[in-house]
């Protein structure tokens, strides 16, 4: 069986090295001394898991994983008035839609790596715009991405 924890730990690594700014695993992320980190910065949901791909030859050791990333913009530290704005929230989503970038020529597999643990093998990754938050009253406005995961255990050898 497929563990999660992996997986889930592997996509928040990948999130925060192509956006360059700090992911939180259903909150916002917390610095080194556990406070919370002003945005931008990005929340990561687990949502659905199935473990049968309805394939002829599911042998349950295949699991799909779903999961929601918030890209939260948000006021410049230091500067009074500012917002979060679209195009900073537009910004995080453009550079995590690179987990689904395929290699220039048509190579298999992806640009950028995702490791979801030993024995495991991600061979096929989906996003979708699930749109977002626009009320800058909030100071902070959002962009959301779907991803869905499609992996197997690897056999030993």
């Amino acid at each position: 069986m497929i563990q999660r924890l992996p997986v889930t730990q592997g996509l928040q690594t990948l999130l925060a090295s192509l956006t360059g700014k700090p992911v939180g695993l259903r909150s916002v992320p917390l610095d080194v001394k556990g406070s919370p980190v002003p945005p931008p910065y990005t929340i990561l949901y687990p949502l659905d898991r199935t473990d049968a791909t309805d394939t002829l030859a599911d042998n349950q050791r295949a699991a799909v994983l779903d999961y929601q990333a918030t890209f939260v913009s948000g006021p410049t530290p230091g500067v009074p008035d500012s917002r979060g704005g679209d195009e900073q929230a537009q910004w995080m989503a453009d550079r995590a839609w690179k987990v689904v970038e395929r290699p220039a020529g048509g190579a298999p597999g992806y640009m950028h790596p995702l490791n979801v643990g030993t024995g495991v093998g991600c061979w096929r990754r989906e996003a979708r715009e699930a749109g977002g938050t626009s009320d800058p009253g909030d100071a902070i406005i959002t962009s959301v991405i779907r991803y869905r995961l499609f992996l197997e255990e690897q056999p030993a050898g």
